[in-house]
């Protein structure tokens, strides 16, 4: 089983927003049993909680159920468990790759590599309008399938 895990600043908006779409992405392409995925935020603000529910309308506007997702903090030992730890920002990636374990073989990138887009980020849409979300929506919907193809080229 590959594991990947997504993760952003807080955990409720743009990493839950990224697993669900990647779920329904791997449900699609028949490759929910041979994928696990979660996703955490590097700060602990709001472990616990549900996704944003902005980011959650947005979702559901997509047939997207995020209500069930709860917030975690990213820990040495996800580099361990995860063999795919994707940021959504370049702040994210410097915190991700602070926390790695010298001894993770775990690959560590930006998710929007997976779009065709190299050193692309994922904006934060926290303090923003709904646009923002659709467009965050949007960005993650093309590097989740930009993922999927590298994963089958992997024969996962």
């Amino acid at each position: 089983m590959t594991r990947v895990l997504f993760v952003c600043l807080g955990n409720i908006c743009r990493s839950p927003t990224a697993e669900g779409l990647f779920q329904r992405a791997l449900k699609n392409a028949g490759m929910s049993e041979r994928v696990s995925i979660d996703s955490c935020g590097v700060g602990a603000w709001h472990i616990g909680k549900a996704p944003d529910s902005r980011a959650q309308s947005a979702a559901k506007r997509r047939g997207i159920d995020l209500s069930q997702l709860c917030a975690r903090q990213l820990t040495p030992e996800d580099f361990l468990d995860f063999d795919y730890v994707l940021g959504m920002d370049n702040d994210n990636l410097r915190a991700m790759r602070a926390l790695k374990p010298a001894e993770s073989n775990a690959y560590v990138g930006l998710f929007l590599e997976f779009s065709g887009t190299p050193g692309a980020e994922v904006p934060d849409p926290y303090y923003g309008g709904e646009q923002g979300f659709e467009n965050v929506l949007d960005m993650i919907e093309t590097a989740s399938q930009g993922l999927i193809q590298h994963l089958k080229s992997d024969r996962v």
